[in-house]
């Protein structure tokens, strides 16, 4: 029998602002998409973090014994530089900048995306369409919405007509956002001539004579809409109506109102059964973001090389620190914040990897299932890493009970409570091994290097400035660059 008979799981559905119990539209199976990158520079930790909590949700379904089809796209054309169909494409214009062809901007930061999302252990999508795949099925569908009268063209332009959808339908109901409010605090802009009401999004937009990105249609050489590829993509590989849309809080509109918008309008069906938006994560309590430039790559923090860290931390400490917060919630990034996860995590793994030692009796004196139980519990309830977590450590404390003597342990149940273990940390949480060969290694030089930069501020103490600069500069030769702060020696490697 497959877990998920067992377990009754259920999550937050944007759409009803609610939590909802799970039922697939076909027993067993789920079709989950989500929004992925668009590939014009390197990821940053806040997206990241989005792209983790949906791989926890992945593997938890997948745990539960779903058959899961995970499609998350590429956005690699499209995307212009804001919401209001304004602006130069965001790959068109990093290419013109870099003076490089635009598909070597997106091979090159999707590779990155791939590189930073594997160092953090995430499960590859099933299937990973990219938007330059699908141009034909993208006009197919303009076509279809044209037909049925939701759509307009203008001056070789095609838009969606907020308008005259919103008369059969309702546009703003994911949101929350009557389209009366719309209408009162929007501001046409010139740009935005052509179109007949400042809501109207482009579903195709004729491309400029500088414009390097274009494809031929029946209205004019241009690029697809960004809204449009996500529509296309998901009920290409998931159907018409499939079970689960993920993606930001900050994707919810428009992109998420106008995906539901085309997806009803093209089929008269509504598209997804449940939607799920994780929050953001915060640097300087303020929204982490390329636009604004508050952002902080993974590889920063893996190296240590930014000024708002005291060292490198791995990439099991960092997923631990995202996962000990609940994906809706807002999540603050700082170097005593990732601190405290690294000493939380090196005692969890201590824990786990001791059970194998630990003193066998005949009976066990405290209740293993209801404890297993309460774990799952978590996971059934929206996702619940953090009380997950917090159980995983009652674990860690019944380890220590019966290393004293306190609690004791049957031979069967110390494999359930090593296998229960391995089941949330590796399987669910998708932590890895701590102890592997190369992070051991890691831990290995970390703490060689704090033990010099300990040695060099004892010899600084005691005006040994000779050996406390040789320690440095030959630190320095073999990549290794210390940096002196208010808060003491941090270090970077080369």
């Amino acid at each position: 029998m497959a877990l998920y008979q067992e377990q009754s799981l259920k999550f937050y559905n944007s759409m009803s602002g609610e939590k909802e119990i799970f039922t697939p539209i076909n027993e067993g199976n789920v079709g989950m998409y989500v929004c992925g990158p668009t590939v014009y520079s390197n990821v940053h930790l806040g997206n990241c973090r989005t792209f983790i909590s949906f791989d926890l949700v992945f593997r938890y379904l997948k745990h539960l014994g779903y058959k899961v089809r995970y499609v998350r796209n590429i956005t690699d054309a499209g995307h212009l530089e804001n919401d209001a169909d304004s602006g130069e494409d965001r790959i068109s214009k990093k290419a013109r900048l870099e003076q490089i062809e635009p598909m070597e901007v997106v091979q090159k930061y999707t590779v990155d995306f791939h590189n930073i999302l594997q160092k953090f252990n995430n499960l590859p999508p099933s299937i990973e369409p990219t938007a330059t795949g699908h141009i034909v099925e993208q006009i197919e569908i303009i076509k279809t919405i044209l037909e049925k009268g939701y759509a307009y063209e203008a001056n070789g332009s095609v838009y969606f007509d907020v308008l005259k959808f919103n008369e059969d339908h309702s546009y703003g109901k994911l949101s929350g956002r009557a389209i009366e409010d719309m209408i009162a605090n929007t501001r046409e802009l010139a740009a935005q001539s052509d179109k007949r009401n400042p809501q109207d999004f482009a579903l195709w937009k004729k491309a400029e004579p500088q414009h390097i990105m274009r494809w031929p249609s029946p209205w004019s050489d241009g690029f697809p809409g960004w809204h449009l590829e996500c529509t296309v993509m998901s009920t290409k590989y998931l159907g018409e109506e499939f079970d689960i849309h993920g993606g930001g809080m900050d994707l919810k509109f428009p992109h998420h109102e106008c995906e539901i918008a085309q997806g009803e309008a093209a089929t008269g069906k509504s598209p997804v059964n449940y939607w799920l938006h994780a929050n953001m994560l915060t640097l300087n309590g303020k929204k982490m973001a390329k636009s604004t430039g508050n952002f902080i790559l993974p590889e920063q923090i893996f190296t240590g090389e930014n000024d708002i860290l005291t060292k490198a931390f791995s990439p099991n400490v960092v997923r631990f620190f995202i996962l000990q917060a609940h994906y809706r919630s807002i999540l603050d990034f700082s170097s005593d914040a990732l601190l405290g996860s690294e000493k939380g995590f090196n005692r969890l793994m201590e824990a786990y990897y001791s059970i194998d030692e630990l003193p066998i009796s005949d009976k066990s004196t405290f209740d293993l299932a209801s404890w297993k139980q309460s774990c799952y519990d978590a996971m059934n309830d929206d996702f619940n890493s953090p009380i997950v977590i917090a159980k995983l450590f009652d674990a860690v404390k019944i380890i220590n009970s019966i290393k004293e003597g306190t609690v004791k342990i049957s031979k069967q149940h110390s494999t359930e409570l090593k296998a229960t273990m391995n089941a949330f940390m590796f399987d669910i949480l998708g932590l890895t091994d701590s102890v592997s060969e190369n992070e051991n290694g890691e831990e290995k030089l970390t703490g060689t290097i704090e033990l010099l930069i300990r040695l060099r501020a004892e010899a600084r103490n005691n005006k040994n400035f000779a050996l406390s600069d040789q320690i440095r500069d030959q630190l320095q030769e073999i990549g290794i660059q210390l940096k002196d702060g208010k808060e003491g020696t941090s270090f970077s490697i080369k």
